[in-house]
Formats: C-alpha cells, structure tokens, sequence
C-alpha cells in the first residue's frame, strides 16, 4: 500500500478520468414530475416543441409602429391595443401605431415598439418625443429568435435547475427523464465513536462525520445511506464492508492512516480491491485512499477511505468524491468547482512544505465596499476543530508551491 505519494493535481487526474469512463449506459433512468426535478441530472435532452417564441413579442409597454414613420416625428393614429395573452392583431395600418403591452404579439407589418414613457399623447394619436429616436427590431423579439421548433436546448446530463426547469415548462414537459440517485454508502470506523444521542465517555466522541457525509452526499445528488459504525477489528470490517456491496460508491470514514489500528486498506485488499492511489501531498486529507473493488456480477464498486478527522473529511469529499458521485449521477459536469475571490489578509507561513493546502475559510460575496469577494482563513486547531469548521463557507487553496499569501492576494477558492 505504500509508495510515493501523489500530488493534488496528480490525483485529481486521476479520479477525472476515472469519473468520466464510467458509462451513462449503466444507469437506471425514471421520469418524475418537473416540479421534483430541480437538483437532478436530466436523462433526456428538452426539445423545442415550437418556436420560441412562437410569435413576434414585444419586450416592453409601448406603441408597435414602423421605425421609418414613427422617426420622423409626427403624430400616428392609434389603430387599437393587444395585451399579453391576446391572439396577434391584423396587419398594422399604414401610418398608425398600435397600442402594446410587454409580452403581447407584435402586429404584422410593424417593425419595432416605441416605448410608453418616450411618447406623448394626443386624444388618440401618439408621437415618439423630438429627442429619443428609434430602429428596426427594437423592443421585439422576432418569432424563433431564441430556439426553433425541433431544437435541442439542453442536453441530456444537464443538472435540473431552475433555468432548466422553467425551459422545460415552457416546452411542455410535465413529466421528464432523470437518472436516479446514486446510492452511497457511509462507514465510519473507529472504537472512539459513539452515537450522536449518547453521552461520551473517556476517550469517545460523537460520530460527527456519518450526517455531515450524508448532508455532503445528497447536495452532490447522492442518496445516502448510513451504515452502522464499524468497530476496529478485521472481523467488523470485513462484515460492514459487505453490506455496502450493493451501493454505487462507498465512503469510508477513518482507519486509513498508517497507526496499527488503521485497518481499512487491509480489508479492502482482502476483498481484492484495487488501489488507485494510497496518499495524496494535501493538508488536510493526505492520507486518502480511492480504488475499487470487483463484484460478481455487477460493475465495479468505486470507494473512497476519508481520513477520519471532519475537515479531513469534508474537503477530500469535495475534492475527490464529489467528482465520482457527479458521474454516477449522470451529471456530464465532472470536477470540484473553484471559484476566485481577493484574500482580505495574509495567510500564515507554511508549516510543511511540498503539500497543496485547502485552509477553512469564510468569504464574503458582498462586501461593504463592493467590488471582488473578499475571503479570510478562519483560524483553527487542525482538522478535527469542528467550531472552526462551522464557521467557514469555503477552503482557501494554497498551491504547494508557495509558502504564503499576501492580503489582496487573488486566491482560487472551494465552496462548502
């Protein structure tokens, strides 16, 4: 199990490739209402069912007139009025304007809409003010300008947001395609563990890691499924790693270091598993596993050994196993998501050199003085310091390379 360790970008690569080989064709497909669609992986493209939009509309409240007459500045008859939701009016009489509202079709034989507040009024005539001005296909959307009939507008593989969701309203899916949720086992190990509802005692601590890996695992579209904690003993291994056989990934909380009670790796390697990689040069999580272990008759199970301190946990989660799930969900978006944001204040100088750090932090979208997220490291006592861990939003990256950061520094962040 031992060798030299891999850098982040290394294992990362790795997990990647190994995400995107897995077959869309394995996994089982249902159709649900739209309305519970939202945070699925849509298994089916939405096709236009008509052109978008279907007529000439008008984008804003206004009077629909042909561009050439209504610049020169002279009073037009208003030949009648459409609101949103009527059938098209007829042709538009020559010289006239027709009266319109945001949404409703445009007339035939006009060619923009002059907005309501740049137009004065007369009885029934309007003119377009001396100092405002117009063209051709202002304030119009033509007919198709945004899909035609047939198009395919989202593919199959897309996450259902709301973006999703209201296009597929609007093309007339009630009811659409989604993979399922991919079933995700959790096993914490460790004799240290009690509980969640049980007082500790000497040397105990709650189990902390099973929901927040369950909460972790349904936000990246996993169905989680909590095994009971395994105690450290080969016989209690070698049983709980059995019953998460049938699962489509399996997380593995603590026993992957290298103490003489980390048992995990040798009871993967009796059941034949496959080591992808045994370490990583990150802080935290340098001691993650990740392979897979052949079944009889179904495909491989994919898991991943978390180090068992929460951050640890947590981040090589977000890193390494988020990725696989985003697969196995059918998601064709594969990677952890970094966004970047200006560090408020220094960070401190490097303790171990040579390792990728991914430090709690809390950034501030909207910061007082405006202008670029401002992010901080939120000190903390190592990666069991789960008051710390509360209270960050993200992890700071600090590449291997260097030894700190500079306030104002532009940093790549990873959300929680």
């Amino acid at each position: 199990m031992s060798g030299e360790l891999l850098s982040y970008s290394e294992a990362s690569a790795i997990v990647v490739s190994f995400a995107r080989g897995l077959s869309r064709s394995r996994l089982e497909v249902e159709r649900v209402e739209l309305g519970s669609a939202s945070g699925r992986v849509l298994a089916e493209p939405i096709v236009a069912d008509q052109d978008q939009p279907a007529f000439a509309r008008s984008t804003r409240d206004g009077f629909a007139c042909r561009a050439a007459e209504a610049s020169r500045h002279e009073f037009l008859p208003v030949a009648g009025a459409t609101h949103a939701g009527e059938a098209p009016a007829g042709p538009l009489p020559v010289g006239a304007a027709w009266e319109i509202m945001t949404g409703a079709p445009v007339p035939a034989g006009a060619d923009t809409v002059v907005m309501i507040e740049h137009v004065e009024r007369d009885g029934k005539r309007i003119r377009m003010l001396s100092k405002r001005s117009t063209a051709a296909g202002d304030n119009i959307v033509g007919k198709g300008a945004q899909a035609r009939q047939c198009d395919e507008l989202v593919s199959a593989g897309t996450l259902g947001g709301p973006a999703q969701i209201a296009l597929a309203a609007a093309c007339g899916y009630a009811r659409i395609a989604v993979y399922k949720r991919p079933c995700v086992a959790i096993l914490t190990t460790g004799d240290e563990l009690v509980p969640v509802d049980r007082e500790t005692g000497p040397g105990q601590i709650r189990n902390s890691n099973a929901p927040m890996l369950a909460v972790l695992v349904k936000a990246a579209g996993g169905e989680p499924r909590v095994l009971p904690t395994a105690v450290d003993t080969a016989e209690a291994l070698n049983a709980a790693l059995h019953q998460a056989m049938e699962a489509d990934l399996l997380l593995i909380s603590g026993g992957v270091s290298a103490g003489r009670f980390d048992l995990v790796e040798p009871a993967l390697a009796r059941m034949g598993a496959t080591f992808h990689f045994t370490g990583v040069r990150i802080q935290p999580g340098k001691p993650l596993v990740f392979g897979e272990v052949q079944r009889a008759a179904q495909s491989s199970l994919p898991f991943f050994g978390l180090p068992g301190n929460p951050i640890s946990s947590a981040a090589t989660f977000l890193l390494f196993a988020a990725p696989v799930l985003a697969a196995l969900a059918g998601g064709s978006e594969i990677g952890p998501q970094f966004v970047a944001a200006q560090l408020a204040r220094a960070t401190e100088r490097k303790a171990k050199p040579g390792l990728t750090r991914f430090l709690p932090g809390l950034c501030d979208f909207n910061p007082p003085s405006g202008g670029l997220a401002q992010v901080a490291t939120v000190p903390w006592h190592g990666s069991g310091d789960l008051p710390a861990f509360a209270r960050s939003n993200c992890f700071v990256v600090v590449p291997e390379d260097v030894s700190s950061l500079d306030a104002g520094a532009m940093v790549r962040i990873l959300m929680l």
